[in-house]
C-alpha cells in the first residue's frame, strides 16, 4: 500500500488547517476586552477633520506621482525618499505620529483605492486594495487581524481597521498596530 503514507499527510494536513482557522489564535476575552476599547479610539481618530479632510483631498484629486507609484517601485524607496516622508510629514502624518505610543507601534491613512495617504512609518505595502483591512472598512465595517509579529519593529501585535467616514459614507481606512503586551 504505497499509498497509505499518503493519505496519513493528507488527513493530518486537512486538521492542521481546520485547528488554525478554528479561530484558536483569537485573543482571550480580556484582550479581546481592550482591543475592542481601542477600536473606539481609533474610530474617533478617524473622525478627525485632518484625517477626513486628508482622504476627502486625496479622493478628489490624486496625484500624477501617487497614481505612477506601483508596489515594485514603492518596495524600492528609501524611508528618507522625500515622496515617502512627504506621508508622515502632511497634516494627516503628523496627527498619527502624535498617536504613536508604547501601545501603538504603527498606523497608516488610505484612501478609497487603498493608496497610503499618511502613516506613522513607512509600509511594506503602497496599496491596501483586496486586503481585508481595507475592504472590510470600505464596506462601513471594522476588522482585527491576528496576534502576529510586525515585519518592523519584531513586537507582537493585533492590526485593527476602521472605516474613514463623509458623513455616512466610507471614503478611506485608517489602520493601527497595536502592541500586544501593551493592551
Amino acid at each position: 500500500m504505497k499509498f497509505k503514507p499518503l493519505l496519513v499527510l493528507l488527513i493530518l494536513g486537512l486538521a492542521s488547517i481546520t485547528l488554525t482557522s478554528s479561530g484558536a489564535d483569537a485573543p482571550d476575552p480580556a484582550l479581546q476586552a481592550k482591543v475592542d476599547a481601542q477600536l473606539k479610539v481609533v474610530q474617533a481618530w478617524a473622525a478627525e477633520p485632518v484625517i477626513v479632510n486628508a482622504v476627502k483631498t486625496q479622493n478628489a484629486n490624486l496625484p500624477p506621482e501617487y497614481a505612477a507609484m506601483t508596489q515594485n517601485t514603492w518596495q524600492g524607496l528609501s524611508k528618507l525618499d522625500p515622496f515617502v516622508r512627504s506621508l508622515d510629514k502632511n497634516a494627516a502624518g503628523e496627527f498619527l505620529k502624535s498617536k504613536k505610543s508604547d501601545l501603538v507601534i504603527r498606523a497608516f491613512l488610505s484612501d478609497a483605492a487603498g493608496l497610503k495617504v499618511a502613516f506613522t512609518a513607512k509600509t511594506l505595502s503602497w496599496s491596501h486594495k483586496g486586503d481585508p483591512k481595507h475592504e472590510r472598512p470600505m464596506a462601513g465595517k471594522t476588522w482585527q487581524g491576528p496576534v502576529e509579529q510586525d515585519k518592523a519593529s519584531g513586537r507582537e501585535q493585533i492590526q485593527i481597521s476602521v472605516p474613514v467616514l463623509d458623513g455616512a459614507k466610507p471614503i478611506g481606512s485608517l489602520v493601527v498596530g497595536l502592541s500586544v503586551a501593551n493592551l
